[in-house]
């Protein structure tokens, strides 16, 4: 069967920049950092900081569907394809029957439920464990959520790549629609991490600040002097469907790939996923006209991506355009991918590119062609980058 082209015709975010498309994209298109003290943890831990979803009840979005024992990620992927498929001006409820494909990717397991469950054992014994999140805390338990509330007959398939995982969801579920697997597809990323744990371990693993001073200042994509970055929450799920859709499209879907890093070559993976992924689009490496770059504020990860990209570019890099959301957003791990993904669909369709939030003191090891504010610069293609601790990388390119 003949390849199909395939188009992104719903967009639904869930982030601290902004709830729903049009609160995102005014959110994101402003030089603000949406980081702040995390005060809900244990004065005896020390500070946090983080970039956290405000105001956000699930019930506003789907009146039907109870959040109690629902977990904050599955929440958030739950209300983001409401979103989405409001956006492509259609409702969950009329996929059923369609037998569409449901591919949610998260990094972490419901740290909610688990963090309950402890806490709950120490202070009145083993009998009140909660056995319940031994189902809901699965990353699995996300997709399928989304698909027994879809109903009726649904693909669910969950993903969990480290902080790829919703730029792999998006990567394979564009390669299924693309093959005539499936006419529509809900995919994306999602995540809820912070809580006492992980966010504890993060901070003494230096993935994340414990510094309470100026926390709007503390995520800095590439800057000379970032450092370890800020975690994030939050989510976003696209709507695919092939180019014989009614439907309008923001862009398309070209090119997916995925590589992993060689022992004690961090970012090395990154240089091929690109270069993969580019190909995979059919296009030449030159075609590309901006870069939705990782770009954490992590001193080493920034670098790397920087050198990868150097490699494949060389001299050509100071002409792309690059972003990095992570110093409006911070880093919302698998959901990271997605939300870039998301915003790279309307940064094509718009033609303006959001600012690098904290970006300020040029780093002559990250030579990319960055600016602290908003950009109107006509662009038709896009690489989205994303890498995960774990030595994984991945990218997907998407065209206008």
């Amino acid at each position: 069967m003949k390849r199909r082209r395939v188009k992104i015709t719903g967009l639904g975010f869930i982030t601290p920049a902004g709830i729903g498309k049009e609160a995102f994209w005014r959110g994101i298109l402003e030089p603000v950092s949406h980081v702040s003290t995390a005060k809900k943890f244990p004065e005896e831990a020390g500070h946090f900081v983080a970039a956290e979803v405000k105001g956000f009840r699930m019930e506003s979005h789907i009146p039907d569907v109870s959040s109690k024992r629902m977990p904050r990620h599955t929440q958030f992927a739950v209300a983001a394809a409401s979103l989405a498929m409001q956006d492509a001006g259609l409702t969950l409820a009329s996929l059923r029957g369609r037998s569409p494909l449901v591919m949610i990717g998260a990094s972490l397991m419901d740290f909610g439920s688990i963090n309950k469950g402890v806490e709950m054992i120490v202070r009145k014994g083993p009998v009140n464990g909660l056995p319940s999140s031994v189902f809901s805390a699965s990353v699995s338990s996300i997709s399928g959520t989304l698909g027994e509330i879809i109903g009726g007959v649904t693909r669910t398939l969950a993903l969990q790549s480290a902080c790829c995982a919703g730029t792999d969801a998006i990567g394979h579920a564009a390669e299924m629609v693309a093959r005539g697997e499936t006419d529509i597809a809900l995919c994306g990323g999602t995540e809820a991490p912070i809580y006492f744990h992980p966010m504890l371990e993060l901070k003494m693993a230096g993935l994340a600040p414990g510094n309470p001073e100026n926390p709007q200042r503390q995520s800095r994509p590439f800057d000379l002097w970032r450092t370890t970055g800020v975690i994030g929450e939050g989510a976003c799920v696209l709507l695919l469907e092939p180019e014989q859709s009614p439907r309008e499209a923001y862009a398309y879907v070209t090119g997916y790939a995925f590589a992993s890093d060689p022992v004690d070559s961090l970012g090395a993976g990154l240089y091929d996923a690109i270069r993969l992924a580019v190909a995979n689009a059919g296009i030449h490496l030159n075609d590309v006209d901006c870069i939705n770059a990782w770009g954490p504020g992590h001193k080493l990860i920034d670098q790397a991506e920087a050198q990868a990209l150097q490699r494949i570019y060389g001299a050509n890099l100071a002409g792309i355009p690059a972003v990095s959301l992570k110093g409006a957003i911070g880093n919302p791990l698998g959901a990271g991918g997605a939300i870039q993904a998301g915003c790279a669909a309307l940064s094509l369709k718009h033609s303006i590119i959001p600012p690098t939030v904290n970006w300020e003191y040029p780093d002559p090891s990250c030579p990319l062609n960055l600016s602290a504010q908003a950009r109107h610069v006509a662009h038709r293609t896009t690489i989205v980058n994303a890498h995960g601790l774990s030595g994984t990388n991945a990218c997907v390119v998407l065209n206008r």
